[in-house]
């Protein structure tokens, strides 16, 4: 394709330019600055400029809607992802105070368990308390039963030695 008046170098490698077409003139210079030559299509740079102006005002709206878009949902999903880590940590505290609860229950059956062990053991140091008073008590009675036996052997022994005969004696 050529553009009015302008012609393209040749593109194929077979066709090698001459000396003769590589030497150009002041004009032919200027001119091909102005020029972009790609594969046989050579375009003028203000036609390029107005094709790229135009390609951006058809796409330009629509991708910066969409970059709209995107940011709105990458702020939402930080959003979600702030709120998710709220959920966890409410669940984690939630478990955590199941644990706690549960400790308590365990708490209060080992305390009932310890009350019960003290209501025995005030129970059993009343029953040896009168245990030992019965012992006081009997150690006692046998102690009495022991001196009256003791007495009373003494008194008989006195009457044995009163009833056995005593040389007189002679005066």
């Amino acid at each position: 394709m050529e553009v009015e008046g302008m012609e393209c170098p040749p593109s194929s490698q077979s066709e090698m330019p001459h000396i003769e077409d590589l030497q150009l003139s002041q004009p032919d210079v200027q001119q091909q600055e102005e020029t972009t030559c790609a594969e046989d299509v050579c375009v003028d740079k203000e036609t390029v400029a107005k094709l790229t102006e135009g390609l951006l005002a058809h796409y330009l709206p629509d991708l910066q809607q969409s970059k709209g878009t995107l940011h709105e949902l990458t702020q939402n999903q930080l959003i979600l992802l702030d709120t998710l880590d709220q959920e966890v940590t409410k669940f984690r505290e939630f478990n955590a105070l199941l644990d706690l609860n549960s400790l308590f229950t365990e708490a209060k059956v080992y305390h009932n368990k310890l009350v019960n062990i003290r209501k025995e053991m005030i129970t059993i140091h009343e029953k040896t308390t009168k245990l030992k008073k019965r012992a006081l008590k009997l150690q006692h009675q046998k102690q009495k039963e022991f001196l009256e036996k003791e007495q009373q052997r003494e008194k008989e022994l006195e009457r044995e030695r009163q009833l056995i005969a005593k040389p007189a004696k002679r005066n």
